[in-house]
């Protein structure tokens, strides 16, 4: 499934990513030592002391081995016995009897490897291959969060146009990430004192926000790490955590980049609590506790950089100045669990959130008064699916168009003119249930959608007939090409 995607501004991504270096052996050691990649055994007690490398690659060998046996029914015991008995230590040594090179008399000998059919195809693919690898300045760029049997990653794809005005999507490069995924945020802010880059934070199950380098492929740790858990200690049947300063204790569910004040990330998280951090420092600079349920979603408003919103399972939304923290804010409340929430671009004043009841709301905070205790009502309440709208977007370029995408597996573009929506496309892209839409910055009516069935979906909404009548004046170049 993909549960979040993020767009990268043209041009930021470097054409050829660095390729990084392996880990050194101390690095390994750290990383072994630090159980972020251990296969933890509930009834197994921690053992003191490192090990070295080689101990530490046969152990998990082992373990592998012990896991499909248990799935296949077979004694973990003989599995191990029985990898002792094929020697698999000296696999690497026992080379001796074997000829390399066969002595048929069948075979054929060329002068260059230009002369041999078998590999007259090489060089080409070699070439088309090296070709993809690099990041043109007009390609469009999408990180999509995604988790597939288990194995959590980053999948970052190019989506690029083809001289026939078709749109050609292709995965780039991927990374591994330590936990499932639920949400993500770029930012471009210099981290650990270095330069300007190209960063993706990731929020998961795991109360730790990784932000990841992805510049770099290869990579096997995250460049920052914000919070988290620094310590777990085994007491009984019992497991003691110990948080790093200013962890949240949770999920991360939503978060959020400043892009006025670049070094600053808001987080949302099931304990509960708002979060704000220094990237520039890796430190939580300001720790809010307005809700009472699960924080779903926090958004900035662009307008007004100091200004967050934070929505909750509290089934309310609350506006904050960070610049006044003992201020209680502003708080609306809802009728049901917040799925998302967003800042109109187009308007400094509005703001709508999506819920878990399949509606949607749009607020204008100028109603809501000076007393943070009193409560505006909604501008409008949408009916706009059958089931909970995970995900809305707008366009960056084109006022009042709404995309929304829900559990029932559809996703439909809105007119929100005059705080009347209208229902102006609708598409099941089959995609699944939807997670995720989210449209783009420098093609305003390309949409990206991600959901149950793992596959990344990008629809030119343009190539819709209602959208195209009612927009194109906002489209410099209209093109024909649908869903990928």
């Amino acid at each position: 499934m993909i549960s979040a995607i993020s767009w990268v501004p043209k041009g930021v991504a470097k054409a050829v990513p660095a390729v990084a270096e392996p880990p050194s052996k101390e690095e390994i050691e750290e990383i072994i030592k630090s159980g972020s990649l251990a296969i933890h055994d509930g009834d197994c007690e921690e053992e003191e002391g490192d090990m070295d490398i080689d101990d530490a690659r046969k152990a998990t060998e082992v373990a592998h081995a012990s896991a499909a046996a248990e799935v296949l029914g077979m004694d973990s015991t003989d599995v191990t016995d029985a990898l002792a008995e094929l020697k698999m230590d000296n696999y690497d040594d026992e080379d001796d009897g074997i000829e390399l090179f066969s002595r048929l008399l069948g075979d054929s000998y060329y002068a260059s490897n230009d002369m041999d059919p078998n590999l007259k195809d090489n060089d080409d693919n070699d070439s088309e291959e090296e070709e993809d690898m690099i990041i043109k300045a007009n390609d469009l760029v999408i990180v999509c969060a995604r988790n597939d049997d288990d194995v959590s990653q980053l999948e970052i794809y190019i989506l690029e146009e083809t001289e026939d005005g078709a749109l050609n999507l292709y995965v780039h490069h991927d990374i591994i990430v330590s936990a499932f995924p639920l949400c993500t945020a770029w930012l471009d802010c210099s981290i650990n004192g270095g330069e300007k880059g190209n960063f993706i934070a990731v929020g998961s199950m795991e109360p730790a926000i990784e932000i990841w380098d992805l510049d770099v492929i290869d990579e096997v740790q995250p460049c920052l790490i914000l919070g988290g858990i620094s310590k777990r200690k085994k007491e009984g049947k019992k497991t003691r955590i110990k948080y790093k300063e200013g962890s949240h204790r949770d999920s991360v569910l939503g978060l959020a980049w400043n892009k006025e004040f670049r070094n600053i990330l808001a987080s949302a998280s099931a304990d509960k609590l708002v979060k704000i951090w220094d990237v520039s420092s890796g430190k939580c600079d300001i720790t809010m506790e307005h809700h009472t349920d699960k924080v779903q979603a926090v958004a900035w408003n662009p307008y007004a950089p100091k200004v967050l919103l934070s929505g909750s399972f509290d089934h309310t939304v609350v506006m904050r100045d960070v610049r006044k923290p003992s201020h209680s804010g502003y708080k609306w409340s809802i009728p049901a669990d917040v799925e998302s929430l967003a800042w109109d671009p187009h308007t400094e004043s509005s703001f709508i959130v999506s819920l878990e009841n399949g509606t949607v709301q749009g607020f204008d905070i100028r109603a809501a008064g000076s007393n943070s205790g009193s409560e505006s009502k909604p501008v409008f309440t949408l009916h706009a699916h059958d089931e909970a709208v995970c995900s809305i977007s707008y366009s960056p370029a084109v006022p009042n168009l709404l995309a929304t995408g829900s559990m029932d597996k559809m996703v439909k573009l809105w007119d929100l003119s005059n705080n009347q929506p209208s229902c102006v496309a609708s598409k099941n892209p089959k995609a699944g249930a939807i997670f995720s839409v989210s449209f783009s910055e420098e093609s305003p009516f390309v949409l990206a959608i991600g959901g149950s069935q793992g596959s990344l979906e990008v629809w030119d909404t343009l190539s819709d007939a209602a959208v195209a009548q009612r927009y194109s004046r906002f489209s410099s170049k209209s093109k024909t090409s649908s869903v990928i």
